[in-house]
């Protein structure tokens, strides 16, 4: 087990190898809600060993995005479902970068340019890294990445996803603002 502040070179290549893993966030509220969220889809870049940058899809809320902008914490957890069994944790704080961001262009050049359904980027600096056993994590085979996401948002369209984006993701479950 480790307790570091940056991501050392093995780290962040066994990183970027694991198909899927989970940001978690949570506004400053007591009563609030707690947000985990599930992510692949190669979303996930390792600026640095202090820096990660995540590209997000439209999906069906905007929690990590209302929750960054209040407070910026992040936390995101890597699990080997495969091979060797370890658990990772990036702690740090994240922003939202929008496209009207001075850093979008240089930021979303780092993932696919066909990715359907973008709404926008985020930037987290590492504040901590903790890694545990991850004996209790089941083995499963990696098949494949899911597509349907990306084919909703091919289907719905730049204005049909702009549309969505406006009825569902300018508010967090909180009742949060989500930066637009």
């Amino acid at each position: 087990m480790s307790n570091n502040s940056s991501l050392t070179p093995e780290q962040a290549e066994w990183i970027q190898a694991q198909p899927l893993f989970f940001n978690a966030t949570a506004p400053l509220s007591s009563t609030g809600h707690i947000n985990l969220s599930p992510r692949g889809l190669d979303t996930l870049r390792i600026v640095d060993s202090g820096h990660i940058v995540i590209l997000d899809l439209t999906g069906s809320g905007n929690e990590t995005a209302a929750h960054l902008a209040e407070n910026g914490r992040v936390t995101l957890m890597f699990c080997a479902f495969e091979g060797k069994p370890r658990v990772l944790r990036v702690y740090g704080q994240g922003e939202v970068i929008r496209p009207r961001h001075p850093d979008w262009s240089n930021l979303r050049a780092l993932f696919l340019p066909e990715l359907a359904g973008v709404r926008q980027l985020f930037r987290l600096r590492v504040t901590r890294i903790k890694t545990s056993c991850g004996f209790g994590v089941p083995m499963m085979k990696f098949l494949r990445q899911r597509d349907d996401l990306l084919k909703w948002a091919n289907d719905k369209g730049k204005e049909g996803l702009d549309r969505f984006q406006r009825k569902h993701n300018l508010r967090s479950l909180d009742d949060l603002p989500a930066p637009e």
